[in-house]
């Protein structure tokens, strides 16, 4: 019976989407001004609108303060706002005494629309500052895959460019023996196969692998470290000559390896 695997839906959830306003003093300063700016530019008009709208400006302040400086200026702006409209633009003017129908309009229709004003765009605030936040995971995440993959590139290439010398020294450079991969960790590690270059082995043989005594190519395979050892090597004739095999180490980025070359006969 085929089982059924449900999605699973990952949400990533944003703690700081809620922290988009500026801080420090500059949203309470602005503020100010704002504040400064809709009670004169109401002064300016009441004389055309009188006790109509008194506080439309003053939404619009706390409305712009909301959208650039955050919830909590915005929310002074309005409470002041509030103040200062009924007292110079509600009839009677400059008195806090008289509560009459125009105050109690003011009073409870001006908070409902700013508040709703101000709790949407701090909703729609919020919603674009996590947007941004996911984009900039997003594009960070995408630029170490990029990175990542471009490593990769670059160690496959050196891989296979340290593979091909390989293949190519033995061939081409008939004083060497063999050559060996070292593991740093564990000493040997596959190299090539010359028969099969896709078969790693630990040992890729040389021009003289064959002509080396069986007992000193295995003590040769076994090395570790650089040095010269003699060996024997099989002549012209059947006869053999003792030998010096130069075993040198190399250190590249993709390994360590362990050079075998014959030097003059003894």
């Amino acid at each position: 019976m085929p089982v059924k695997v449900q999605p699973i839906r990952l949400i990533m959830r944003i703690r700081n989407a809620g922290r988009w306003a500026p801080r420090g003093a500059s949203p309470w300063v602005y503020s100010v001004i704002a504040l400064a700016v809709a009670s004169a530019v109401r002064w300016l008009i009441h004389p055309l609108v009188g006790p109509i709208m008194p506080g439309t400006a003053f939404c619009i302040a706390a409305a712009l303060i909301e959208y650039w400086f955050g919830i909590v200026p915005a929310f002074m702006v309005m409470a002041l706002g509030l103040g200062i409209a009924d007292y110079l633009f509600v009839p009677p003017y400059g008195q806090v005494s008289v509560l009459d129908q125009s105050d109690l309009a003011l009073i409870i229709s001006y908070p409902v629309v700013t508040i709703l004003v101000i709790c949407l765009i701090e909703r729609l605030r919020r919603a674009q500052f996590r947007a941004e936040l996911l984009g900039q995971v997003s594009q960070s995440r995408y630029e170490m895959l990029l990175r990542l993959d471009n490593e990769r590139a670059i160690a496959s290439r050196g891989n296979d460019e340290t593979h091909r010398l390989l293949r190519h020294l033995p061939h081409y450079h008939h004083d060497i023996v063999l050559i060996k991969a070292l593991d740093r960790k564990h000493g040997a590690a596959p190299v090539i196969n010359q028969a099969d270059p896709d078969a790693p082995t630990a040992i890729a043989p040389g021009f003289l692998y064959e002509k080396v005594a069986a007992e000193d190519a295995r003590r040769l395979g076994a090395i570790s470290h650089a040095g010269t050892y003699r060996v024997h090597l099989a002549a012209a004739g059947g006869v053999e000559k003792v030998v010096d095999c130069v075993c040198e180490r190399f250190n590249t980025h993709v390994g360590d390896f362990i050079v075998c070359r014959v030097g003059e006969p003894v």
